[in-house]
């Protein structure tokens, strides 16, 4: 039997599996988009709406392509309509759905997105929304993104084909799906990938992100009222990447938002080299830096913003510490009116050396391994 017979009755047997009330997906009926009515309303309402967002880390946003099962590749079980329920039940209001499609995608100049591929990714984005909870989808690890002059057709090109067609795919799905054209575009494996950018990236990512909105609203439908993630360079919350990000912030609509993705302290949070302890006399500034930051250079200007990706490492179990930071931080961006989601990728197994142990939910047991970070989350206070 060929590998494409094999993945496609696969698929029909997930198909019948979930229809028949089977296993982690016993309760999921499938969405139904013009069934809920779409709200016109603003970004700054929408994302009041929002308050804290839980990341499918390291399923769909695979880099390696393995049929149906690419969501697997990771290590991550198949995504379930039980474990989606499970985060909401936990409080959050929100679920962020990365999704890498470089790997699913046919030549150019079309860039035909797989079919079996898209339908996955509609069934997850379904899961998510039936719980009422908003859902964020994205592209995420599209390593051909890199925003200079040499680049910037073909990037744009290929950025506007993949759009179009996830934006058909999705146009009759109301407000509580969110489209975010790009994460970290950036100028990868240079010296400036990571420290703000150069003035050529950040204008070339501004193009970036107007093509991605063009592309979005030329479709009709629901998606002249869609709301819309875009990045600053790398999603940078460097103050050079977020004052030409607000300079350049699209303020002819009311539907558009900042992605800015952060983990502050750097050196606690993700650095897999360094400190394990909470060290409040010094994270607590950094952390009150980035969001006067982040309210200076945005909020001030009228800008909405998410910050899509944050966390704190399980280094050598110290849980005590990811808690009180996990308190603090999110915490004050609660104050500002700013939607935070934890980036969980799944990863639990703290003795792999240089490995991002970032994990929450368990999603082979379908719950959270750690509680107490998720009610920090919340803003429950320990006593």
């Amino acid at each position: 039997m060929t590998k494409l017979k094999i993945t496609s009755l696969l698929f029909l047997l997930i198909l019948i599996h979930s229809f028949t009330g089977c296993g982690n997906n016993a309760a999921y009926k499938p969405y139904v988009p013009l069934a809920h009515e779409m709200c016109d309303i603003s970004s700054w309402d929408l994302v009041s709406e929002i308050q804290v967002g839980w990341n499918l880390g390291n399923s769909l946003d695979t880099q390696h392509y393995d049929g149906l099962y690419a969501e697997t590749a990771w290590g991550n079980p198949v995504t379930t309509f039980k474990m989606i329920k499970t985060v909401s039940n936990a409080g959050f209001d929100s679920v962020r759905v990365p999704v890498t499609w470089q790997q699913h995608l046919g030549e150019s100049p079309d860039y035909l997105i797989d079919e079996e591929w898209l339908n996955r990714v509609e069934e997850v984005v379904g899961y998510v929304l039936t719980t009422g909870m908003f859902c964020i989808l994205t592209t995420h690890h599209e390593d051909w993104i890199f925003p200079d002059c040499e680049n910037e057709q073909q990037n744009t090109e290929q950025l506007t084909a993949v759009w179009k067609q996830i934006s058909e795919r999705f146009k009759d799905y109301n407000e509580k799906l969110i489209f975010a054209g790009m994460n970290e575009p950036r100028l990868i494996g240079t010296d400036d990938e990571w420290n703000g950018g150069t003035p050529e990236a950040h204008e070339i990512v501004s193009r970036l992100n107007k093509a991605f909105i063009d592309t979005v609203r030329s479709t009709g439908g629901r998606n002249e009222l869609r709301h819309l993630l875009i990045p600053s360079y790398a999603a940078s919350s460097e103050e050079v990447a977020m004052i030409a990000f607000s300079n350049t912030f699209p303020h002819d609509e009311d539907k558009i938002i900042a992605l800015i993705n952060s983990y502050t302290p750097y050196n606690f949070t993700l650095n897999t080299s360094g400190t394990d302890k909470w060290a409040p006399s010094v994270h607590e500034l950094e952390i009150d830096w980035l969001f006067e930051s982040l309210k200076e250079h945005l909020l001030d200007k009228d800008i909405p913003v998410i910050i899509g990706e944050t966390g704190a490492l399980n280094k050598k179990g110290n849980l005590e510490s990811r808690i009180a930071w996990t308190s603090y931080y999110f915490d004050k961006a609660r104050e500002l009116g700013i939607p935070v989601f934890w980036w969980d990728n799944g990863v639990f197994d703290k003795n792999i050396s240089g490995i991002e142990v970032l994990g929450l939910l368990d999603r082979e047991q379908v719950e959270f391994a750690f509680p107490e970070i998720v009610d920090a989350i919340m803003g429950k206070k320990r006593f």
